[in-house]
């Protein structure tokens, strides 16, 4: 039975990717709590009615994962939010620029493979930077938003390994990672020129992208515990108070 993630999406005006991570299946069959952790698109250009809506909510922090030049040309709007920055600065877009400028061929087959070695490099070069962001939501009691620019990829991994920590069963990830194709609305004003294939292909998220990373987590760090207990430096005991914090007792 396919399963069901309608319910989680939080309407914004002026954000389209805003959804809770909570009501999935963990470890031993204990949820993931609802309204304790949410993953977005950029907060940029949110109104008045969307940072209500936020207030009620109760968040009181957001990790923007998102690269210096993007949070210059975009910045959060989050008045009363404490903000955190911990960059991942988006390198596909910067390998189709360098292939353009060369001249090279640039369609969709191509872009899909720059898309795997982006999220090859998340797990080779990231891991630390995603080990602070679990280690905040682990410490902190109040509800945490997490994003990037689209939603997709960096908060697309980091929610993959929040929820693979939480024991989550990677095809549940697979159906949260894909939710992006049906909630996000394209931005021009954060698109770089390129082909309308391409473009497609960078803007939206493909299972093989996912796999990609899991494949790399598998074959280069023996799985996903030692990853996480490696690269990513989530202790056996962060990843108790992690589970404490967002597994339900019952």
């Amino acid at each position: 039975m396919a399963l069901d993630r309608s319910d989680i999406s939080i309407a914004l005006h002026g954000a389209s990717n805003f959804r809770d991570l909570g009501g999935l299946s963990g470890d031993a069959g204990r949820r993931v709590r609802r309204a304790r952790v949410y993953r977005s698109d950029h907060l940029g250009r949110l109104t008045d009615d969307d940072l209500q809506r936020l207030n009620t909510l109760g968040v009181t922090h957001c990790v923007d994962l998102r690269g210096a030049h993007e949070c210059q040309a975009l910045p959060n709007r989050l008045p009363g939010i404490t903000i955190e920055h911990l960059s991942i600065d988006p390198t596909v877009l910067r390998r189709v620029r360098e292939r353009q400028k060369q001249g090279q061929a640039l369609g969709r087959a191509e872009a899909v493979a720059l898309m795997q070695e982006t999220y090859e490099d998340f797990v080779r070069l990231r891991g630390p930077v995603f080990g602070q962001l679990l280690a905040r939501i682990a410490g902190r009691e109040a509800p945490l938003v997490f994003h990037c620019t689209a939603g997709k990829d960096r908060t697309g991994m980091a929610a993959a390994l929040l929820l693979g920590a939480l024991g989550v069963h990677r095809d549940d990830v697979m159906t949260d990672y894909l939710l992006t194709n049906h909630l996000y609305r394209r931005d021009t004003r954060v698109e770089e020129p390129a082909p309308p294939e391409v473009l497609e292909v960078l803007w939206q998220v493909q299972p093989e992208f996912l796999h990609t990373a899991w494949r790399c987590i598998d074959e280069e760090f023996g799985g996903i515990d030692a990853y996480l207990a490696g690269p990513v430096g989530l202790d056996a005991a962060a990843r108790e108070r992690l589970r404490e914090r967002l597994l339900a007792q019952d």
